[in-house]
This record gives C-alpha cells, sequence and structure tokens, in this order.
C-alpha cells in the first residue's frame, strides 16, 4: 500500500511540473475581470492609453479591469523605468535606442507583458492590445462598433515587436468651415463662443491619433475658428493624449496668425516694421507653452497664408527670415530648453519663402526641413543629398483635401490610395522620414485615405509588403465583415480609378481663383457621348452593388457602412450623373429631369448622413462646401457647340502593357490601374504590326509628378531603333498646364514619328530623369491637318 500511494504521490509531483514548465496561452474569459498591473508613475498617456483598454475590455468581453501596481494578468511598464517589467524576466533589449517602440509577449506563465521603449511606446503597445481584441480606431469616428466575443487568446508564442518608421505622425485639421468646426461648435459640444472647438472634441481627435499611432496634431486654423490655445482645457487634453502640437507654414511658434494677430497683436504684422510687437506675439504663446510638447513651426509669412509684409524683394525678405529664425530660436532656447538642438522644429519652405530658400537662406543643421506636394497628391521637392544630410532631416506635408486653384476637392475624399502610397514610399525612400503630416480636411469621409497614411508612417516595410490592394481589403474586413469585404474590395477600387480619372468636385469643368467669370460656369468636359454613357454606366453598377451589399451589413455596423462606403460611392455617382445628364441634355441626348433628380438624391444622401445615430454628426456633412458653381442646380441651357467625337487609336496600351522591359508596378493607379514606373536610363517595349501610313501620331500619357532630382522630368521615344527624340514635361508653379494636369490626373505628350513599310515595329519609351510613371499609350493615324 505504501508503494502504492508512493507511485501516486511521484505521478501527481511530475504532472505538476510537467504542466508547471510548459508554457502557457494568455487568456480571457467574457465577464472575468482583468487585473492589470501598472505604476502610477508611468507617463500620463500611459494611464489614457490604459483607460481606452479598459473601456474596450467592457466593450469587447464585458469584462472589467482593475489597475494594480505590482501584480496582474497584463503587465505594463517602460523598461528601464519599471520594475515590473525589469523584473519579468522578458528580455527588452529589442527596445534599446528606439523611440516610441513596444514590445508585447506572452511570458511562461501566461501573463501578456507591455514593454514600451518610452511612455509613448507603451501607451501603443497597451492599445495593441485593443487591435487585437478587434477594436477598430474609427470605433467611435465611423461608429464601428466593436463585436462581442466570449474568449480572447493570445498563443503562448505571441511576440511582437513595433517601432514607428516616422518619428512625428500626424493630421492638420483645414478647412474646416463647413464640417468640424460647425459640428463640434452646434451639435457635438455646443457653445455660446462663435467658432469654438472645445477640449471635448479635441479629445475625441487625440484618442483617434492614439488609436492610429500617431502623435501629431496641426489644429485648425482658420478666421471662423477660435484659436486652439485661445479655447480653454485643448492644451491640457494634448498632454493627456502625449500630441505634439504643431502648426503650418504660415503659424510659427504655436501661434494661429489668423485667429490670434487681431485678437492679440498689435499693429502690422511685419517684422521689418513692427518687429517688436511681433516678437512679444510670440514670445507670450512661448512662455506660456514652454511646458508643453510642442513641434515648434519657425518662419515667417503673412496673416493666414499671405505673403510676407515689409520686405518685397528676395533678398530684403531672406534678411527678414534671417533676424526671424535667430529670435525665434532665442524665445526656445530663454524658455524651453537652453540646448535648443534638443527641440523640435520645422521649417517650411513654401510659396515665396521657397524662393528665399533657393536664395541661400541657412536654416541651422538640427531644424527639420519639410516639403510640400502640389496640394493635389504630387510631391514638388525631395530632398537633395545635401539636405538628406542635415542632422534635422526632411518631412512632407501631405494633401488629402484642399481649398484652391484650379478647383477645391474638400467634400469627398477620392485621393486614390495608389498614388498616396507610390508618393509616400517614394518620399522615404528619399529621406524624407522625420515628420509626416496629412492635410485632412474635417476627417471625415477621409477615413480609409487617414488610416493608410499613418500605417505607413508607422510600418512602411510592413504596407509595402502586404501591397494596396490587400491593405484596403484588411481595413474593409475589420470594419465591415470578412463576407461583405469580399464584394466590396472591387468597388472601392473602381470608386477610386473613376474618380482619379476625374474627381466629384472637378466634374463641372470649372475653375477656382482666376480672374476670368467664365470659369465659375458649368459647362461640358471634353468627352464624347460615348464616353459619358460608360462612365455613367461604371457609376451605376457601384451604386446598385452598395445598394445590394447594404443587406449584409450588421445592424450594428449599418452607420458605419453608410459613412464608409455607400455615402461616397452614392454621392460621387450621383454627382457624375447630375453633370454627364446635364452635358447630354445640353446637346438634345438626355432628359433634364435626370440631373434634377440626383440633385435630390445628393441632397437626400446628407440628411441621412447627418441624422444617423440621432444626429451625432449633425453639421458634419456639407455636399456644397464654399458653395461653389458645381454643387449647385445645373442651370439649363443649350449648348452652342457639337460636342466631341471620339477619336479611334489604332493601339493603345496600359504602362503595365509592354512586351518587353523592367518596370514598377503600381497597382491601382492610373486610368486603368496599370501604371508603370520606368528606372532612369530603362525602357519600355510596346509591340505594334501592319501600320499602314508612313507616319504615326503616338500619344504618351504619364502621371503628372514633379521631378525627383533637379528640375527636369524627361522621356525619349523612337520607333524602330531610330533616332529618339526627347520630351520634357515638367511644369513649373502652378501653370495652365500644370493645373490642366492635375485636374485630370495625367500629363499628356503628343509626337509624329515616321514609319517604316516593315510588317512589325517596336515603340521604346526611355525614362531620361527619376520619376517617370507611364499610364498610357496610344497610336494614331494622324489627321490629315496634322
Amino acid at each position: 500500500m505504501r508503494y502504492k500511494t508512493l507511485f501516486f504521490l511521484l505521478t501527481f509531483v511530475w504532472t505538476a511540473l510537467s504542466v508547471t514548465g510548459k508554457q502557457r496561452d494568455f487568456v480571457l474569459q467574457s465577464g472575468i475581470p482583468v487585473p492589470i498591473a501598472c505604476n502610477s508613475s508611468e507617463e500620463q498617456v500611459v494611464h489614457t492609453a490604459l483607460e481606452l483598454l479598459r473601456r474596450d475590455l467592457q466593450t469587447v468581453l464585458s469584462a472589467t479591469a482593475k489597475v494594480e501596481t505590482n501584480t496582474g494578468t497584463i503587465l505594463i511598464g517602460t523598461a528601464g523605468r519599471s520594475e515590473l517589467i525589469d523584473q519579468s524576466g522578458v528580455d527588452t533589449s529589442v527596445l534599446k535606442g528606439k523611440k516610441q517602440a513596444f514590445l508585447l509577449t506572452v511570458s511562461p506563465e501566461g501573463k501578456l507583458i507591455v514593454a514600451g521603449s518610452d511612455g509613448h511606446g507603451t501607451a501603443y503597445g497597451i492599445l495593441e492590445i485593443s487591435r487585437l481584441l478587434g477594436v477598430s480606431p474609427w470605433e467611435w469616428w465611423a461608429d464601428v462598433t466593436p463585436e462581442k466575443k466570449k474568449l480572447f487568446k493570445l498563443s503562448s508564442k505571441f511576440r511582437s515587436v513595433q517601432s514607428p518608421s516616422v518619428e512625428y505622425r500626424g493630421i492638420f485639421i483645414n478647412d474646416e468651415d463647413w464640417g468640424l468646426m460647425p459640428w463640434s461648435n452646434k451639435t457635438y459640444e455646443p457653445s455660446d463662443v462663435n467658432g469654438e472647438i472645445g477640449p471635448r472634441t479635441n479629445e475625441r481627435i487625440f484618442e483617434l491619433l492614439l488609436r492610429l499611432r500617431a502623435n501629431t496634431y496641426w489644429p485648425a486654423m482658420h478666421e471662423c475658428t477660435l484659436p486652439f490655445f485661445l479655447t480653454k482645457g485643448n492644451r491640457e487634453v494634448a498632454k493627456k493624449y502625449g500630441i505634439f502640437m504643431g502648426a503650418s507654414h504660415c503659424e510659427p511658434m504655436a501661434c494661429s496668425a489668423a485667429g490670434e494677430w487681431r485678437r492679440r497683436g498689435n499693429g502690422a504684422y511685419d517684422y521689418v516694421n513692427n518687429s517688436a510687437a511681433v516678437y512679444k506675439f510670440w514670445e507670450d504663446r512661448v512662455k506660456e507653452v514652454a511646458d508643453q510638447e510642442v513641434l515648434y513651426t519657425l518662419g515667417m509669412r503673412g496673416v493666414h497664408d499671405g505673403k510676407m509684409q515689409g520686405a518685397k524683394t528676395v533678398e530684403e525678405q531672406k534678411a527678414v527670415l534671417d533676424r526671424v529664425l535667430a529670435d525665434q530660436r532665442g524665445l526656445i532656447e530663454k524658455y524651453v530648453n537652453k540646448d535648443v538642438t534638443q527641440v523640435p522644429q520645422v521649417f517650411i519652405p513654401y510659396k515665396e519663402v521657397l524662393d528665399i530658400y533657393n536664395a541661400g537662406l541657412q536654416v541651422p543643421d538640427d531644424v527639420t526641413l519639410m516639403w510640400c506636394d502640389d496640394n493635389y497628391g504630387y510631391i514638388r521637392h525631395f530632398p537633395t543629398a545635401e539636405e538628406r544630410a542635415r542632422k534635422g532631416g526632411n518631412g512632407i506635408y501631405y494633401h488629402v483635401s484642399y481649398w484652391g486653384r484650379p478647383h477645391d476637392h474638400l467634400w469627398l475624399s477620392t485621393m486614390s490610395p495608389s498614388l498616396i502610397y507610390q508618393q509616400m514610399k517614394q518620399a522615404y525612400d528619399q529621406g524624407m522620414q522625420k515628420i509626416w503630416i496629412l492635410n485632412v480636411g474635417d476627417i471625415k469621409p477621409a477615413e480609409y485615405q487617414i488610416e493608410l497614411f499613418m500605417d505607413m508612417a508607422w510600418n512602411l516595410e510592413a504596407v509595402a509588403q502586404e501591397g494596396v490592394t490587400a491593405h484596403l481589403k484588411h481595413w474593409l474586413e475589420r470594419e465591415l465583415g470578412t463576407s461583405p469585404a469580399k464584394e466590396l474590395l472591387p468597388v472601392m477600387q473602381e470608386y477610386y480609378r473613376l474618380a482619379h480619372i476625374r474627381k466629384p468636385e472637378f466634374m463641372g469643368n470649372t475653375r477656382e481663383e482666376e480672374k476670368d467669370p467664365a470659369y465659375r460656369i458649368v459647362k461640358d468636359l471634353p468627352w464624347s457621348e460615348e464616353f459619358i454613357n460608360e462612365r455613367l454606366s461604371s457609376y451605376d453598377r457601384l451604386s446598385e452593388t452598395v445598394e445590394k451589399v447594404t443587406f449584409r451589413i450588421p445592424a450594428d455596423r449599418q452607420s458605419a457602412y453608410f459613412e464608409l462606403v455607400k455615402y461616397p460611392v452614392q454621392a460621387a455617382a450621383q454627382m457624375n450623373r447630375k453633370l454627364l445628364f446635364a452635358q447630354l441634355a445640353r446637346h438634345g441626348k438626355a432628359d433634364w429631369e435626370k440631373s434634377d433628380a440626383a440633385y435630390d438624391s445628393i441632397a437626400a444622401l446628407t440628411q441621412h448622413y447627418n441624422s444617423l445615430e440621432n444626429g451625432k454628426w449633425n453639421r458634419m456633412m456639407d455636399f456644397k462646401p464654399r458653395k461653389l458653381p458645381v454643387f449647385n442646380r445645373v442651370e439649363r441651357k443649350e449648348a452652342t457647340t457639337p460636342m466631341i467625337q471620339e477619336r479611334s487609336a489604332i493601339y493603345q496600351w496600359n504602362g503595365m502593357d509592354a512586351s518587353k522591359g523592367n518596370f514598377i508596378g503600381h497597382e491601382g493607379l492610373g486610368y486603368a490601374g496599370r501604371a508603370a514606373g520606368i528606372l532612369m536610363g530603362k525602357a519600355l517595349t510596346f509591340s505594334f504590326s501592319d501600320w499602314k501610313a508612313d507616319v504615326v501620331e503616338v500619344e504618351v500619357r504619364l502621371l503628372p509628378n514633379h521631378p525627383v532630382h533637379g528640375t527636369q522630368l524627361r522621356f525619349s521615344v523612337s520607333i524602330d531603333g531610330a533616332e529618339p527624340k526627347v520630351i520634357s514635361y515638367e511644369t513649373k508653379g502652378r501653370s495652365e498646364e500644370w493645373k490642366e494636369n492635375v485636374l485630370r490626373n495625367q500629363a499628356i505628350r503628343k509626337i509624329v514619328l515616321p514609319v517604316s513599310g516593315k510588317k512589325s515595329h517596336q515603340l521604346e519609351i526611355k525614362a531620361l530623369d527619376e520619376g517617370v510613371v507611364l499610364d498610357q499609350v496610344m497610336l494614331y493615324v494622324p489627321s490629315v491637318s496634322e
């Protein structure tokens, strides 16, 4: 009996040891409280992220989370500062030397360890748990209701180490007059102060940024809005969420000149004739925010994007900026940090300031140079070798929303994700790696573009490996479900493709900020009846599919579906119907009632948007920003000239259809989604045969981007090895050609070349500079006049 008892005892001990020695999975169950260990001494942003996680655990698992200081199922802390982490036995050496990084791993005992390299990294690690739980960053902003779960498990082998590709990543709220400001001021956070966007609204914005792993914010700065730092409570909320406050090229030293100079300035905003008052204007703000995380914008322009006052010539302006930079850095040194190089600063060479910079302005080496796109998605300048070598590095300010010439795009966010990816990947590869800011307008309806941009800024390599198509697919799956996403992916790809050809806001063939009033009259686009009918059919198919999928979306995601898919797709479809049926009607080829019905549909769709979630979004969506002519009912007029006739190409190719040559395929980019990048010095060949004429007209259509290096963007064209013809297509400033290029998203060049009597021919297009992206090639028999 003794031996039997001893046998059972040994068996029990062996079993216990085996279980103890086996690594356990991390498991949370619905309704079971979750103990979390985190020291109270962690930075404020860590505790903010913890509050969000507690909310998410309650929503997804119906589980309360109790935060302790020394014991828990989840251990959270910053490596080197937290005994919880340093004594956990987890190797955190992977975080050494990294900023904003985190390690998420399961310990042998089945506990989840969240270790950050700093406070921001720890916060991002905490919210990675929320992502794994299935909580979308758009949970509140797009009403993506989290799905309830009975169980959440991470394998004992789970391990994730992440750190940002770009140090400062954020958004710029701009042109807020028709969305964010009235929504905040009258609906979400009603205020008696006109134009006030208060801390409750900003807290929601900062929560979104934290969930998107972003850390930088340029606040709304139009005259209609009370400036951020003049609104009580805003500063404190920014601190709570670990947000670095910054500002655009015309808002230096954390001062919104447009909204603040008239309130607390004195005299003219002029550093030549009124420098003492301007200096005090900056000094008062720097003293006030000295303990705030601020990314200081240096330099000076006029009030609200106007030209610098008091200096006329470039040399005079350069002398002023030399003084301005010295004085501004003196303020930072005096009030913020005696070692001014330790304070993040940005200089943005834009408009006339770019001319001053090019004239030899010396920007301190530790200051980040921030470059801009042309407001339509094409980056104007890439850093030179000298600029890339600067200690302060380089950044990019990019637009998916814009007010200005040749025409606004403030309503529907239709910037091609493929274009965003192509341009931002090139920006990163060319050394723009310090700061990325996205002009998002009112946030809505730019949700997907914002997340793509932030995902690239966080982990560019991951997005590059995944690809744009898969990224969009996974986003749709997370927001709307796997089954609907399968049907919606081609819908959204086609939505972006059609808008790339012509944005909804550009469909009236009007212009803004032009002297000639004729530009404000809605008129025909240079499209044939055949092309118009094909485009209308394409939008009809999209709208019908979106309507059909509505019934497959869960009830608690219906609002999300309307905001993210149904409204943008159907509103764009109706905008095209409104303008294109009007164009046909002007020529007696359609009924005007169809155009008017489309206008009514846009109004009804927008009214429904603003009524969602019991009026949560009331005043957020305005389908007539700035009340431009294109948004009105189309005036009934007869055309005085005939519609153009479609010219038939004998041969037509997309860039990726080349029969020979290596190219960089840009998925989804271009008129047919098959644009091809050609490396400098390389060529693509297109084969054609049985050409009946002795000459051929070659039409080459390219992405209307800007030079990558130097000032030229050239390619050559040759047939059958003949002497190549060199063609330039770069544009300068806001030239007429540039305006046409960005409105149609193509740069077009035509050339007539001789063709021999051979049966087969080879057309070669060679890139002579870096940055050539070929969209389409057409071959025509030249007309007699040519």
